[in-house]
Formats: structure tokens, sequence, C-alpha cells
């Protein structure tokens, strides 16, 4: 059985729904949602008020657990916890949970167990904070002793985590310089999480790799080959991106995500159906963490994704209002689920890549 969750996040319909995404994703069943406007502030992430009435909640509900729908820190998470006298899960810590969930090779186990670890010794660092104060840990149940054993030990188990994600490494660089020597190149998908990428990798190369089922299907990169009339690509699914993803995260996927700049192209899945400012958060987020990898924003072609859930007016007043309609950027509106203008986004990668003169500056042709 699910255990039971009050959601707390913000009041707009986007974050209300990715949340509850998450909350779903991450195994919970949400009764209650509640929303303020600012949930980075005060002792409580939320005003103390919006906090006592979460308090006042918890004597009428039967709930396990408190859904916080933000990147708490340290002190705000033990205040609330201490008030509320429940276990409470921030944005950091559901992603982690996630990402366990959904981890299916030993390098993003090992990535993850490292992320978790960074998550937990911050926290316990708080603690030893507390204890020295002359606080009282309390409701968490850790003593300065123990919490200073306890970092001593995540020290210990992340320095064997991270030989091991070294040796990783290598294994994949040795891969890469054997693609390299054969001279098949490389295209890497990436976007937002849901943007649509997995049905894209499956339309373009016939696999049937699961989609649909929630945040982060994908949390591992998945190569195939595509052929280009008398040529070869080879095109890699990678994890999806999320607004507000910590660095030591980022940090964490660093050896799976590099694929992405040894890449000759980069496909920028973006779900176009959304509303115009729920696609520039989450074009900003992408782009954020691409420029943290140092990805190369000439290696990007844009593919405005679920052109079958809109109109293609719609899709050009978004591509306008995103700025996109700058003679620099490659532009493609297309439907992973119908194949829409995969056709000519295949014929777009084999020009590009075996360097025959590109020309789409007349971006509206592709929107009639």
């Amino acid at each position: 059985m699910n255990a039971k969750a009050i959601l707390i996040t913000y009041p707009e319909e986007e974050s209300i729904n990715e949340a509850l995404s998450l909350a779903e994703t991450a195994g919970y069943d949400v009764k209650k949602i509640v929303k303020q406007k600012h949930i980075t502030r005060s002792r409580y992430g939320i005003g103390k008020g919006k906090a006592l009435e979460v308090k006042d909640l918890l004597d009428t509900m039967n709930i396990d657990v408190i859904i916080f729908d933000e990147v708490l820190k340290p002190s705000q998470h033990y205040n609330l916890a201490s008030l509320c006298k429940k276990e409470i899960i921030d944005r950091e810590r559901i992603i982690l949970e996630i990402f366990e969930r959904r981890s299916s090779n030993s390098e993003s186990r090992i990535q993850i167990k490292l992320a978790q670890l960074r998550y937990e010794m911050v926290r316990i660092k708080e603690k030893v904070r507390l204890a020295k104060m002359g606080e009282q840990p309390g409701f968490f149940g850790l003593g300065k002793y123990d919490a200073d054993i306890s970092i001593l030990d995540i020290k210990s188990r992340m320095s064997v985590l991270k030989k091991k994600l070294e040796k990783e490494e290598k294994r994949r660089k040795l891969y890469r310089y054997q693609r390299n020597k054969l001279g098949i190149p490389t295209i890497s998908l990436v976007g937002y999480t849901s943007a649509g990428k997995t049905t894209l990798f499956n339309h373009l190369t016939g696999e049937s790799k699961i989609t649909g089922q929630g945040m982060f299907t994908t949390l591992t990169t998945f190569t195939r080959a595509l052929n280009l009339n008398e040529n070869k690509v080879l095109i890699t699914d990678t994890v999806g991106f999320v607004n507000k993803l910590p660095a030591y995260m980022i940090d964490a996927f660093k050896s799976t995500l590099n694929e992405l700049v040894f890449s000759e192209l980069i496909l920028l899945v973006l779900d176009i159906s959304q509303k115009i400012n729920d696609i520039k958060i989450k074009l900003n987020s992408s782009l954020h963490i691409m420029n943290e990898l140092q990805v190369p924003n000439t290696k990007i072609i844009y593919l405005l994704n679920k052109i079958d859930l809109t109109d293609l007016n719609d899709a050009y007043d978004k591509y306008i209002d995103l700025g996109l309609e700058d003679s620099n950027h490659l532009v493609l509106p297309i439907s992973s689920k119908t194949g829409h203008n995969l056709d000519k986004l295949q014929d777009l990668i084999g020009d590009i890549i075996y360097g025959k003169k590109i020309s789409i500056k007349n971006n509206r042709k592709f929107f009639k």
C-alpha cells in the first residue's frame, strides 16, 4: 500500500501537476494539496501560520509523510519535521527516490547512491550544528557523537563509490574510443522529463523502450544504430532533465551525461503542446544543465514535439515567443507519436553529419 501524503507546492497549475507526477512516480498517494506562493522562506519553508495549518490537518487525517515541492535547507527540514512530527520528503529526496526505483544498471545505481549520500551528509552536518548549539535533535533521534561517526562513514562510502564510478568512466571512454575508430557518428536525445524523447527514440530506431509510465522513465543512456539511407549514426537516449535539479545530482550523473559533450549533434526535445510559460521554464532548465556540462549551443537541433496535440499556427507562435526564429537555430516541429516531419529530421541529421549544405532559414515552411 502506498504511503499517504500531504503535498505542499506552489499554486500554479504546472507546478501542481509536476509535483503530483513526482509524488505518484515515487509511489506516494497524495490525499491533500496545500498551496502557497512562497515555499522557500521562513524557518519552516512556508509561513508559520501555514505550517500550523498543516499540523492541524495531520490531526484530522491519516497521513504518513509530508512532501515539500522545494529544496529545503537542512534547518527548515528539521524545523518542519519537529513541528509536525512527520517525515518530510523535499524535492531533492523525492527525485532521488524515483532515481533509485528506476535505476537499471550498475553505473546508474552507483551514481544514485553517491547522490543519496551527499544529500544525507548535508543533513547530518546540520544535526551536528544544532547539537553544538545545545539543541536536541529530538525527533531525528541522532546525537552529536553518532552524527560525527555517521559523517566519517558516509565519506568512506562515497570514496569507494567514486572509485567504482571512475572504473565505469574508463569503460565508457574505451567504448567511445572504439566507436571513434569505427568512424560512426553519435547523436543524443535530450530534454525535460516526459517531453517524448523515448517515444521519438523508439520511432527512429524501431526499439520498444518503455514510455509514458511517470517521470524519469529513462535513467541510463541507451544507444542504437539509426540508418540514414547509405549512412549510419548512433542515437543515444539520455536521462530526462527536471527543474531545480541540484548541482550535486548533475555532478553524480556527469559520467553518463558527458555523452552529450562527445556527441556530434544534440536533439533537444520540447513539448510544444504545453503553455508557453511552462515551455520557457523547461527550455531554460534544459539549457542550464547543458551549459553546466559545457555542451556547445551550435550542436543543438530544437525539436518542437507533440505537434499532434496542438496546431501548427500555435506551435509557430510559441516558436517566435521562445526566440527560436534566430537563423542560427535549427528548429523542426515534429510528432514522435504520429511521425510528422520525422523523415525531414532524418534528412537534416544526415545533411549535418555528412557535411551537406544546410539551409533552414525559412523556418515558416515547416509550420505549414
